[in-house]
């Protein structure tokens, strides 16, 4: 197998938060069916992130502050690019940009993503329920970064 080049970084251009826009576009609206108007929100106090597989553009993520705490959300990778570690990266550089005093630190994971999120010291909590008709679980980071 070729070698690859996983990069993860915060990003805040236009040009660049297009990619980020584009990619979840494509998972989320285009793949998993969300209604277009759910998938676009609280961007401008949210902090993004771009992965990229050997500099193209291949997953994205973001945080941000809300009154409950630090919530980590929109992660999405395109699909020739999964099974790679680009997911894992992307959780990786989210929690290490958060601040050093995030105590509470919490995402609402899809069923199938709660495994990866599992390996991160994230631990369910509370009921099943659904978002944009997916099943989630809301998660929350026990683990020490």
């Amino acid at each position: 197998m070729d070698s690859i080049e996983i990069k993860t970084n915060k990003v805040s251009a236009a040009e660049d938060l297009e990619k980020v826009f584009a990619i979840r576009r494509e998972v989320f609206v285009g793949e998993q069916n969300c209604p277009p108007e759910l998938e676009w929100e609280n961007e401008e106090e949210s902090t993004h992130f771009l992965a990229t597989v050997n500099g193209e553009p291949a997953g994205a993520a973001r945080w941000r502050k809300t009154e409950n705490g630090y919530k980590l959300e929109r992660f999405a990778v395109l699909k020739q690019y999964r099974g790679k570690g680009v997911a894992q990266a992307v959780v990786q550089a989210v929690l290490n940009d958060l601040p050093a005093d995030a105590d509470y630190i919490y995402l609402n994971a899809q069923v199938q993503a709660m495994g990866l999120y599992g390996k991160f010291g994230f631990v369910a909590e509370g009921p099943e329920f659904e978002e944009a008709g997916i099943q989630h679980y809301k998660m929350v980071f026990k683990g020490s970064r």
